[in-house]
């Protein structure tokens, strides 16, 4: 007899057009992927601005009636029918927005880039820490079944001793008069919003650098790698164009991670650029077809292979009544399993890690001269910061 799933109750907070994502893939039947040891209820959400919009959103997601709307993040984190809380807000406001839900005992995943700051990012894992609460970055592309097979491959020796990593994720959104698509406002290219290519996209790029170079690295020797970094800014103070290179020296192995809003990783919708990562070895390469962040399809070409090419699709699975899929459940399904288990982080984004990945990013920050207000780069929680109540 089967034994019955461990149910995770769901906060969300934010409504915009990532929290829907997710919210969907919350809602997805877990047999359509495969999943029977773990299930997902979503019983809140909250707008920091009106009540009306998270009762908007619950209804547009197909939430169930029983799920409670929350006009502040402040009675979200208060509900005691939560387990956990998704931080779907923009990277600017992580720091406060996660600290708020760590500081009332709440288990978290935070979206992606984690924080501003590396400080930023140090503390909230002292607080997760201090509070025995599971906390992660939700860098949802690690946890796809693609993805687990290229760590495999790259750690089984497949393509032998893995030397370099090219990654990119790049949007071509050139416009007129040197601009690009967006407004000022907009929050790709706005440094209030903690705008600029590097920690919306490039965090993608060295996702794959860093869990093909560093994660599989033995614990005891383990290397932060030296950085050297290259940024063209927008007119806005945000950058619209970072190249990076990390190093790691004692393991002789360089990733380069590539991120624009002018040129596009992928020219046409095809591919036809070629892959979006090159994962190369002594004995081979692997190359995942892009995008960075939802890939479906890689290749593996060794060396000795006499010109074949092995070409493995890894398409996202359906929920067919709810005719949605969007790749997110597999961070869920992750969050679910440590709540379970009683694990404090995941083994496949370890809190360690997260950090390392910030201190990277904000080097390359740092070499390209780019700079963020005090008020999203402060590293002292407030709980009434404006970032917390939406008013300013």
């Amino acid at each position: 007899m089967a034994s019955t799933p461990y149910t995770v109750r769901w906060g969300i907070m934010a409504t915009g057009w990532i929290a829907e994502m997710f919210t969907k893939d919350l809602l997805t039947n877990p047999a359509c992927r495969g999943v029977s040891d773990v299930r997902h209820e979503v019983v809140a959400a909250a707008s920091s601005s009106a009540k009306d919009r998270a009762a908007s959103f619950l209804s547009m997601v197909g939430a169930p009636s029983t799920a409670k709307p929350y006009g502040s993040y402040h009675e979200l984190v208060a509900d005691p029918d939560v387990d956990i809380i998704y931080v779907a807000t923009p990277h600017s406001h992580h720091f406060q927005n996660a600290m708020l839900a760590l500081e009332a005992g709440k288990n978290v995943l935070c979206e992606k880039s984690l924080t501003v700051t590396a400080s930023q990012a140090r503390k909230l894992v002292d607080k997760a820490r201090e509070k025995n609460v599971f906390f992660m970055e939700a860098v949802w592309t690690r946890y796809f079944p693609l993805s687990i097979k290229v760590r495999e491959l790259v750690s089984t020796g497949a393509i032998g001793q893995v030397y370099r990593v090219l990654a990119d994720l790049s949007f071509n959104k050139d416009a007129a008069e040197g601009r690009v698509e967006w407004d000022d406002s907009h929050r790709m290219v706005n440094p209030d919003l903690a705008g600029g290519a590097l920690l919306d996209l490039g965090i993608y790029s060295l996702t794959w650098i860093f869990q093909t170079l560093y994660h599989l690295q033995p614990e005891k020797e383990k290397e932060a790698p030296k950085v050297v970094a290259a940024i063209n800014k927008y007119h806005t103070g945000a950058d619209e164009m970072t190249s990076i290179i990390v190093q790691f020296p004692k393991h002789k192995s360089q990733g380069i991670a590539t991120t624009a809003l002018r040129v596009g990783t992928d020219v046409d919708g095809h591919n036809s650029g070629g892959p979006a990562i090159r994962i190369q070895g002594s004995g081979g390469e692997i190359q995942v077809m892009g995008p960075a962040y939802r890939p479906l399809q890689y290749k593996v070409i060794k060396k000795d292979g006499g010109g074949n090419v092995e070409v493995v699709d890894c398409p996202i699975p359906k929920d067919t009544e709810r005719d949605w899929g969007h790749g997110m459940f597999w961070e869920a399904d992750e969050c679910a399993r440590c709540l379970r288990d009683g694990k404090r982080e995941s083994d496949t984004l370890p809190w360690s890690e997260s950090i390392v990945i910030m201190e990277v990013m904000e080097e390359a920050l740092k070499q390209g001269g780019v700079q963020y207000p005090e008020l999203i780069t402060t590293d002292v929680f407030d709980a009434q910061s404006p970032l917390n109540t939406g008013k300013r």
